[in-house]
């Protein structure tokens, strides 16, 4: 017969599924584990249970047969969780840009009680959160004045690689369980880097857009073009950090016949052939692309900035699809406007929404999208994936991809 087991520690109900045969449900005091057979998905909510087996012994102690366990059917057992736990709760506070509703939740709906807010405003965090176990957070912040209120909070997922909007030093001091999503978007930035440097290098957006109006067709020649039109091989690309986003990166780059030049922490005898380790003044004066692929850090704060910009070739590209303050969005504005830089992608700012008057805005050489190279569905689809598979992971016992 399988039965679903669960393991009490601290108060909190743990399972897995072995193979167990006995006429009845056990129930052990010492140590705690009970099983209950099972007998379909609803078994599942069951790891939900929590601070229970104390009282469980309690009611069972008259019918205890030995000291080293107690004794009582499956149907008395539910029965007596029913009357003496409460469910687990999980609270997603802003879900909506991950899963606009493309995308289940029913994961996360078996494991407890899920209440999902498509947007959550700081004022509202404590509320929201108050009573919940798990909280799964992408940008709503969650410091240690937040924590200092919720006192049943054990999980804060992020729904995201970088994990900067939760207090982990907080966390650890109060031993909540910190979890990230590493990875999952490698692909699709890489894409969107890419889709950047062409729509510079290739203008396909402005010549299709002429196009219907009717420029093509009223022309005297058989083509026509108005903007430079550059070829990627033989130029050098230049990358800032070597993660997966960059190593996957610096592939694409090579396989269009391009130098590829990295500043990183990695040994040069660690980084992949074709990729030559550099300073980053060397990187900025030589390159022809330069993509930013490092974490945000006090040393790569405004990385870029109107020092580093005189170092670069007026024709060089620079593309940010890494974090928004790792340039000096005034600066680069000025480069731009001054001939100094002759383009600036980016899918990041440092603000987000972007205020008004952001002086990139107004650029016509600067090429911004609303931070959505992680949002193909198949890059969310992973997210989610992974971070419902923190979530069993974490009530199972044993928590990955921790930070």
């Amino acid at each position: 017969m399988k039965w679903t087991i669960f393991k009490v520690s601290n108060g909190i109900v743990f399972y897995f599924t072995t193979t167990f045969c006995h006429d009845s449900t056990y129930v052990s005091a010492n140590p705690c584990f009970i099983a209950v057979p099972y007998q379909g998905t609803q078994n599942v909510l069951l790891s939900t249970f929590c601070i229970f087996a104390t009282k469980v012994a309690k009611i069972l102690a008259p019918r205890q047969k030995k000291q080293t366990g107690l004794f009582c059917s499956a149907l008395d057992f539910l029965y007596l969780c029913t009357k003496t736990v409460r469910m687990m709760k999980i609270v997603v506070l802003d879900g909506f840009t991950a899963n606009p509703g493309d995308l289940p939740w029913t994961e996360l709906e078996q494991m407890g009680q899920l209440s999902v807010y498509e947007r959550t405003k700081p004022d509202e965090t404590v509320e929201r959160a108050k009573d919940a176990d798990i909280v799964l957070t992408n940008k709503v912040i969650i410091g240690g004045k937040e924590m200092e209120q919720l006192p049943r909070l054990k999980y804060i997922g992020v729904l995201a690689t970088g994990y900067n909007v939760v207090d982990i030093p907080a966390a650890r001091q109060r031993g909540i369980v910190v979890t990230n999503v590493p990875a999952y978007s490698t692909e699709s930035v890489n894409q969107m880097v890419f889709a950047h440097l062409l729509t510079v290098t290739n203008r396909t957006e402005h010549y299709a857009q002429e196009n219907r109006n009717g420029r093509w067709s009223n022309c005297h020649d058989f083509c026509y073009w108005d903007t430079r039109l550059t070829e990627l091989a033989g130029k050098t690309f230049g990358i800032v950090g070597l993660g997966n986003i960059g190593q996957r990166v610096a592939q694409t780059a090579l396989a269009f016949g391009m130098k590829v030049k990295a500043l990183t922490s990695k040994a040069a005898d660690a980084i992949a052939p074709g990729i030559a380790k550099v300073s980053l003044e060397e990187l900025l004066s030589s390159s022809d692309v330069v993509s930013l692929h490092c974490p945000l850090t006090d040393d790569t704060h405004h990385i870029i900035n109107k020092v580093t910009l005189k170092l670069m070739k007026p024709t060089a590209i620079l593309i940010n699809t890494g974090r928004g303050p790792l340039i000096d969005d005034q600066a680069v504005a000025d480069a731009l406007s001054e001939g100094r830089l002759a383009a600036f992608c980016a899918d990041v700012l440092t603000q987000e929404p972007p205020r008004h008057d952001n002086p990139l805005l107004g650029e016509p050489n600067a090429f911004i999208t609303p931070h959505i190279a992680w949002a193909t569905k198949e890059a969310r689809t992973r997210l989610l994936q992974t971070a419902i598979a923190n979530v069993r992971a974490f009530i199972s016992g044993t928590p990955q991809n921790t930070v």
